[in-house]
């Protein structure tokens, strides 16, 4: 076949890229290697865009085990085990069916952490929609949702926390990212490398189909109008085959077999393959004839490039050929031997006995282009950072106002969404969704993880820097009021496109507002994934950099959640910051703004608060701990009053609140923490927060049927839950349980 334009368009390339790739060819390739190299050159594989900037992140610490470069990132939890976590995003997709957009994405993460040899416990996501009246919302609501319960239910394992927004930036191009965290032994874990010559690579799983055929670059590309032409790139999921794959692969771990062992993703066999090699150092045969297929006349082409899911590709000894294929063979999958490990340092394909391809592993990662894109604070920015806030009238009921935040979709409880999960299976779930941080048991020891997804996107929006700061600041916070000791994070850098200015000075700014939160707060990015070209017809997504953080509970006494647990404990508000309306969910929803300068994040002060929280709740002196975050601290003290075990009101009186008086109930901040301790244990708070520098206020206790705040508000918690409680049903067309 001819290479024309219009071909190297469709695979993704520039003309400049295929003059590369001649270059490195030193002739021109044929179809088969286009392909390969469109797959691996994608934004998606290669990350073209955002590498020169990812080195800001700080990647070591006393806990990381694995940073960035391999299938998830691994942390130390003592004991002999260890954490693998990763997230990633099946954004696009999701897009376009989102039902097997979103099951393959919990399957593809899925495999990411069993492929290190740890067995997932825990799964969470973070979804993005458009404005609650885009006519295509509720469709994409309701399809990815069931696609995320239809994967994690049938395979086992738990979906136990996460967030939902909803915003009109998405209406275009949801987000759909999946975090998951399994755990491993430290003497156990497997990596993605291929070694020895001769060794041979072998193929398990399922069969492979023409599903998911340039699925790389089609999530490496904008969509025009619509983007259901592109769903023949989008794979079909079978957790059930997943399920078997994982426990096969569990077995196999116990042998000494393994060399190393890939899921085949993004660009399947051939990003699994050409990874390997690349890690190894060496080269790789695969002959294509002998992959295992479900559909007939498929060519190399389509073999190499198909995403078909519940794949892996595994290097093995040579001579254990026999004993491999007979553990896949108890779980019935497909187990062949497809190649063998050379020492030429190329990728070659054979199809038809002969050599159908043979390229440089290097020049296909290594190689890969790496842009330094223009970026420039955009024109528009100034002005969507002033707020006259005398023009902003205050509110004629703050009761009524309270009512509508908690019952604004970006506020209200997601029960309708997590009802659909199975959280429990696998009895290790400690809190139910719901609180700020999922919690799961360590089976065999009186320690726990705790995992929490977080992005304010409005903020990284107004400012990307701040905002992304912010993210890892909230992440840290919901941890630590859980109890836990943030321990590492990963990252899903959702963005616009990056060939155009704004959009690249937008991801600079976030992840150097990242960079500096992970330094002081001491929280390393052990890995993660970048997803661009998130723009529909010229209209990007809100920058949207979700933190995905995992930390320790260090003994079960000491978690914590963010509910009232008591009649007659005193309330007291520890940490900084002055609360402000801009860019807040109040001024959104009560006046339709997006606008204003964020106020500051001193991380400084946010380090000492969480260092203070903890040593609190190791104290044994906070009763229930709760960040101050979307909507300000009414709507916090409210969700802190829906106790599952039943309602607890509170009484607030804060003396000398200066601030208006709706910037004093609704403005929102970084760095504050709600908490609950007996009366007797006030004194011992205030001493241990002044030792970290920390203001701590006594501004209410609990007690009654009603949430009364400063003679502004006052009323029955019953009937703030059931706003709250009840929105997203309402909103969906049926009622959600209480």
């Amino acid at each position: 076949m001819t290479i024309t334009e219009k071909t190297i368009k469709d695979h993704g390339l520039s003309l400049a890229e295929y003059d590369e790739i001649k270059k490195v060819m030193a002739r021109e390739p044929n179809l088969l290697e286009l392909g390969i190299f469109s797959a691996m050159w994608s934004e998606h594989c290669s990350y073209k865009s955002s590498r020169r900037h990812l080195k800001n992140f700080p990647t070591k610490g006393k806990a990381v085990l694995q940073g960035p470069g391999e299938n998830a990132g691994i942390v130390d939890i003592g004991g002999g085990l260890a954490c693998a976590f990763k997230m990633e995003s099946h954004n696009h997709p999701s897009f376009i069916e989102p039902y097997q957009g979103a099951a393959t994405g919990v399957g593809g993460i899925l495999r990411d952490i069993f492929t290190m040899g740890a067995r997932p416990i825990a799964v969470l996501d973070s979804l993005r929609f458009g404005a609650p009246d885009n006519p295509r919302t509720k469709y994409l609501v309701s399809g990815v949702v069931a696609g995320i319960a239809g994967y994690g239910n049938c395979i086992g394992v738990p979906t136990v926390g996460g967030e939902v927004s909803f915003n009109s930036s998405y209406d275009g191009n949801c987000l759909v990212n999946v975090m998951t965290a399994g755990l491993v032994r430290k003497d156990r874990i497997f990596k993605g490398i291929a070694a020895g010559v001769g060794n041979p690579v072998i193929y398990v799983g399922s069969r492979t189909g023409r599903d998911g055929i340039h699925g790389a670059v089609m999530a490496s590309d904008v969509f025009g109008d619509g983007g259901e032409e592109r769903r023949p790139t989008v794979q079909v999921g079978d957790p059930f085959a997943e399920k078997l794959l994982l426990e096969a692969c569990l077995e196999l771990y116990t042998t000494d077999y393994v060399i190393g062992i890939q899921d085949m993703g993004a660009a399947g066999l051939t990003s699994s393959s050409v990874e390997m090699a690349s890690r190894g150092n060496v080269g790789i045969e695969i002959d294509a004839d002998k992959v295992p297929r479900r559909e007939d006349g498929m060519t190399a082409y389509e073999l190499m490039l198909s995403e078909s899911q519940e794949r892996m590709l595994m290097v093995v000894a040579k001579g254990k050929e026999a004993a491999v294929n007979e553990i896949f063979a108890k779980w019935d999958l497909e187990c062949s031997v497809i190649g063998r490990v050379t020492g030429d340092k190329m990728v070659t394909i054979i199809e038809d006995g002969k050599v159908g391809a043979c390229i440089p592993v290097t020049a296909l990662t290594d190689g890969a282009p790496v842009y330094d894109r223009p970026s420039a604070r955009p024109a528009w920015q100034d002005s969507v950072n002033t707020l006259d806030i005398d023009s902003i009238k205050l509110p004629a009921n703050y009761n009524e106002t309270l009512k509508q935040l908690v019952g604004s979709l970006n506020i209200a409880s997601k029960e309708w969404v997590y009802r659909q999960y199975d959280y429990m299976v696998r009895t290790d779930t400690v809190t139910c969704p719901g609180s700020d941080a999922a919690v799961v048991r360590i089976k065999g020891t009186d320690k726990a993880l705790a995992m929490t997804v977080d992005c304010n996107s409005r903020y990284c929006y107004l400012d990307p820097a701040r905002g992304g700061a912010m993210a890892v600041a909230e992440a840290a916070r919901n941890l630590v009021v859980s109890g836990a000791k943030p321990l590492a994070l990963t990252d899903c850098l959702n963005f616009g496109n990056p060939e155009r200015s704004e959009v690249m000075w937008q991801l600079k700014e976030a992840i150097l507002g990242i960079s500096e939160a992970c330094r002081v707060l001491g929280v390393p990015v052990i890995g993660g994934n970048v997803s661009l070209y998130n723009e529909t017809s010229g209209v990007s997504i809100y920058p949207t950099p979700t933190i995905g953080m995992v930390g320790l509970i260090d003994g079960l006494a000491n978690h914590r959640t963010q509910w009232f647990a008591a009649e007659g404990d005193v309330i007291a508000v520890i940490g900084h910051g002055a609360p402000s309306i801009a860019g807040s969910e109040y001024l959104k929803v009560m006046h339709g703004l997006e606008r204003g300068v964020l106020p500051e994040i001193d991380l400084a002060k946010e380090k000492r608060l969480l260092d203070a929280c903890m040593a609190a709740i190791k104290a044994g002196i906070i009763v229930s701990a709760h960040d101050i975050s979307d909507g300000g601290l009414a709507p916090a003290l409210a969700e802190s009053c829906f106790n599952p075990g039943g309602a607890i009101g509170a009484v607030i009186d804060v003396i000398g609140a200066s601030e208006r008086p709706d910037e004093f109930l609704f403005g929102e901040s970084s760095g504050r923490i709600i908490v609950s301790v007996r009366p007797d244990d006030l004194e011992k708070l205030k001493t241990v927060t002044a030792l970290f520098d920390v203001p701590c206020e006594a501004i209410g206790r609990t007690g009654g049927g009603s949430l009364v705040i400063n003679g502004l508000i006052d009323m029955p918690v019953a009937g703030l839950k059931e706003a709250w409680a009840f929105a997203f049903g309402r909103y969906l067309g049926e009622m959600a349980a209480g």
